[in-house]
């Protein structure tokens, strides 16, 4: 089969497109054909080394042309191996029982626990394991989630990272109807997915982005859109938002914790403008505040998102997309961040 392989960190000369062994599921587990899969930061990011604990500076600021070797993402990065996180695809073989899935076109969770749901350990398919960057890719059953749907294949390839994560997060953190939840980096694929979720539950959404972004951001269904420019502070006011969902961090995080009202929380799953912050402690206990970090994804996560898209009540928005061998081409329009939604790319 044709595949994306990541050899190391590095630049996009480390996207090798080639031929390789198709994969052989073993028992328990199923072959995938590819029909379409997402590209996200993650995998950037992975291919970068920007998880490594050396690195203090946000994603657009890293090359992978620095002394870090591995991904950083916990367990050693497998390089050289086949990134992608999203897969919508057809089962075309399964060791388990030979009809229960086999023509079915399915979802991935990309999230699995490996202990349980007891147990935070976990793995992601695309970071530690070989994922959908390819024609076929070998995944464990219990994984595999079969999808009624109207919306197209690349609508599907886009939907599990993003929403997976966004769903986590506003589970974890409980988000309820006519809570107050400020988003920031609201036109990504994540940020806006959680638009898009957070307004499932009839919680008030106060979105923050680029001037540019702006009007799609309200046609997406916000409440309140303002630039990142302006004095948030100021525009917002403090003491009031319930729930605050940050996967930007950088300089603006201590200030944005200031509009958190008494018993709120925090909850992120990422740190685009830079990973290390500043923060008054005094903010966090005097105001009860509680801080959910989120990458590990919870059992009911991923069922409750298919239940959503079965019902008709998520619509990606789609950037664009490209063939599979076009990707660094993909990862460089994802990188300039003038994009709303997700780029797709799509196996031969």
């Amino acid at each position: 089969m044709f595949a994306v392989v990541t050899l190391g960190v590095g630049g996009y000369d480390k996207l090798d497109y080639c031929q390789v062994p198709t994969p052989k599921p073993k028992k328990g587990e199923v072959l995938i054909k590819v029909l379409a899969c997402g590209v996200n930061n993650t995998e950037i990011n992975t291919r970068l080394g920007w998880y490594s604990s050396s690195v203090n500076k946000g994603t657009n600021s890293t090359t992978g042309e620095s002394s870090v070797t591995d991904g950083g993402w916990g367990e050693k990065t497998p390089f050289p191996f086949i990134q992608g996180t999203d897969c919508y695809g057809l089962v075309v073989i399964d060791e388990n029982d030979s009809s229960s899935l086999i023509g079915k076109k399915v979802l991935i969770r990309p999230s699995m626990r490996t202990s349980g749901f007891e147990s935070k350990d976990h793995i992601w398919m695309g970071s530690d394991f070989n994922g959908a960057f390819a024609q076929y890719v070998v995944v464990p059953k219990k994984e595999v989630f079969p999808i009624n749907s109207s919306l197209t294949d690349v609508e599907l390839g886009a939907i599990p990272c993003a929403y997976g994560t966004a769903e986590n997060m506003l589970g974890r953190a409980k988000l309820k109807e006519g809570e107050t939840v400020c988003i920031t980096g609201a036109s990504g694929g994540i940020g806006s997915a959680t638009v898009e979720l957070a307004k499932i539950r009839k919680a008030k959404v106060i979105a923050i982005t680029s001037k540019s972004k702006m009007e799609v951001l309200k046609n997406a269904g916000a409440d309140i859109v303002l630039d990142r420019s302006e004095n948030l502070v100021e525009k917002i006011g403090e003491k009031s938002i319930d729930l605050l969902v940050d996967n930007v961090a950088g300089d603006n995080f201590s200030k944005l914790i200031s509009l958190i009202r008494p018993g709120g929380r925090v909850v992120t799953s990422g740190a685009i403008a830079g990973p290390i912050v500043d923060i008054d402690l005094r903010q966090i206990y005097l105001k009860d505040i509680t801080l959910y970090g989120c990458t590990a994804w919870d059992e009911d996560s991923f069922p409750r998102l298919i239940q959503y898209i079965e019902k008709g009540l998520i619509h990606p928005h789609i950037a664009g997309t490209y063939p599979l061998e076009d990707i660094a081409k993909a990862q460089k329009e994802l990188s300039l961040r003038k994009h709303f939604g997700k780029f797709v790319l799509i196996p031969k």
